[in-house]
């Protein structure tokens, strides 16, 4: 009976210890917690500071949220595929952005200046200067040596260019949709006319050159006409590559405004007035004008822009379908685009599709590049914006904006652009 004491009271002694053993590991690992919670408090708050007054660091910018990923498309760029490196990737983009002069244009006009200080004005030939032939049927157009042509999806194509893979599509569908008819006229110098006739007389004239490039883009309204795109040195380098991404010239761009005035979370921000944000200029002065396809596929170009999320946009999973209720949510945005263009009818926005991590990095280029232009279809059938003042674009999951690689409604959204001072010149000489 003696021994059953000795060891109940043992026994008593060892559970006290352990008892006293499992609360020091609680509250170790609520100090740890606490601690993590700080410091993850800590970096919030650092974020959100940066973020109000980006100018006060040569860092780079990171959005506010958790998991946030950089705010410049071409940051992330930069680190993409180097995430042992990251640190080291931003350490010296840090030293480069430096000695960044930044200055912020005042209108495009400002940011089309040239560095000495000239604004330089470009006579802007019609779309209908020269006479064609007519031909049967739209052309089949050449592919650049450097052109790596992948599987097709619908009139969509995977092509590897310049160390990327990109989804490539003929816009011309997308203009002739409600079109009269379309119809192909044969210029010199191997370039093609295409011209898309709608009911209400207006006509849609598209110049490209032999490799299916816009070199330039009208709407005739009668004989008033309005120039979208113009790059007539398009056809200047023949041994060129198809594309050679023009960023590659340029140093680290430095934001130097809110990131709040940058970007616009549609479902998260407060009203706002669409309409100023869609006119505000580039952020920092612009080199040259660019093509569309230089626009389109160059990150650090496309940077100089501020951007609209339409997070508001809840697509279904593999899917591009967009349900009446959600196109209601682009109604504000919409009635700023139209604005715009009731002030500047040839002004020209850029629809970007994007998805999550979910999935194979070319099925989600598809995918998001269906989408953008499922947003842009809507754009036009329901709230009337001309679909040749929109340019779309698919991104993939090239782009996140929460860093992880499982599902996030976040990483799957559309983001608009206004992009005008980048694809024609604004100080023109009729």
């Amino acid at each position: 009976r003696q021994k059953a004491r000795q060891d109940d009271s043992q026994e008593r002694q060892d559970n006290r210890q352990d008892n006293r053993q499992e609360n020091r590991q609680e509250r170790q690992a609520d100090r740890k917690r606490n601690a993590e919670d700080g410091q993850a408090g800590e970096r919030r708050r650092k974020r959100e500071e940066i973020a109000r007054d980006p100018s006060k660091t040569n860092d780079t910018v990171v959005l506010p949220v958790e998991d946030g990923a950089a705010v410049l498309d071409s940051d992330k760029e930069a680190e993409r595929g180097r995430k042992g490196n990251r640190e080291e990737v931003r350490r010296k983009r840090s030293d480069e952005r430096s000695n960044v002069e930044a200055r912020r244009p005042r209108s495009d006009a400002d940011a089309q200046t040239g560095r000495d200080g000239k604004r330089r004005t470009v006579k802007i030939e019609s779309a209908d200067r020269e006479r064609g032939e007519r031909r049967e049927g739209r052309p089949e157009f050449r592919r650049h040596d450097d052109v790596r042509v992948g599987r097709r999806v619908d009139n969509r194509t995977i092509i590897t260019i310049d160390n990327r893979v990109i989804v490539n599509h003929y816009d011309g569908d997308r203009l002739a949709r409600r079109a009269e008819r379309t119809y192909y006229e044969t210029l010199p110098h191997g370039h093609v006319r295409e011209v898309v006739e709608r009911p209400n007389g207006v006509r849609i004239v598209t110049i490209r050159n032999q490799y299916g490039e816009i070199i330039q883009r009208s709407r005739f309204e009668g004989r008033r006409e309005y120039v979208l795109f113009y790059a007539p040195d398009l056809d200047r380098y023949e041994s060129r590559p198809r594309f050679r991404d023009p960023g590659y010239d340029l140093p680290p761009m430095r934001l130097t405004i809110p990131v709040a005035d940058y970007i616009i979370d549609v479902s998260a921000d407060a009203p706002r007035d669409y309409r100023a944000f869609l006119e505000e200029p580039p952020v920092e002065p612009i080199q040259r004008v660019y093509t569309l396809d230089e626009v389109k596929n160059s990150a650090r170009i496309r940077d100089t822009m501020r951007r609209i999320d339409l997070d508001t946009i809840t697509f279904a999973t593999g899917s591009a379908e967009i349900s009446m209720n959600q196109a209601s949510t682009l109604k504000e945005v919409a009635d700023g685009i139209n604005a715009v263009l009731d002030k500047d009818p040839s002004e020209t926005f850029l629809i970007e599709g994007h998805t999550d991590a979910v999935g194979s990095d070319e099925s989600n280029l598809v995918l998001s590049d269906e989408r953008a232009e499922a947003v842009a279809n809507v754009l036009t059938d329901v709230y009337g914006i001309p679909p040749e003042n929109m340019t779309t674009q698919g991104y993939g999951e090239s782009y996140l904006k929460v860093e992880t690689d499982g599902p996030e409604q976040l990483n799957r959204r559309v983001t608009i652009r206004r992009v005008t001072p980048l694809v024609k010149p604004v100080a023109s000489a009729e």
